[in-house]
């Protein structure tokens, strides 16, 4: 399964990801539908604004995660 969704987090709010107070982060697809994934897979698309863009979560059939793409820049 394939989720694409946006997002816009300050480099403030995902310093609290970061230190583990939240451990998952929710958003919305662009269908509506809702996911919850674990903070850490942003890591890599953390810049000093935070974390902006168009991303794509892959998971298999059963939910579990496969990977996480920004699919814009």
């Amino acid at each position: 399964m394939i989720y694409r969704f946006r997002l816009n987090i300050s480099s403030d709010d995902y310093l609290r990801y970061y230190q583990a107070q939240s451990r998952f982060v929710q958003a919305y697809t662009e269908e509506g539908v809702g996911i919850k994934f674990p903070a850490e897979h942003l890591r890599p698309y953390i810049t000093h604004s935070g974390i902006n863009g168009l991303f794509e979560l892959e998971s298999t059939d059963q939910g579990k995660f496969v990977a996480l793409r920004r699919i814009d820049r």
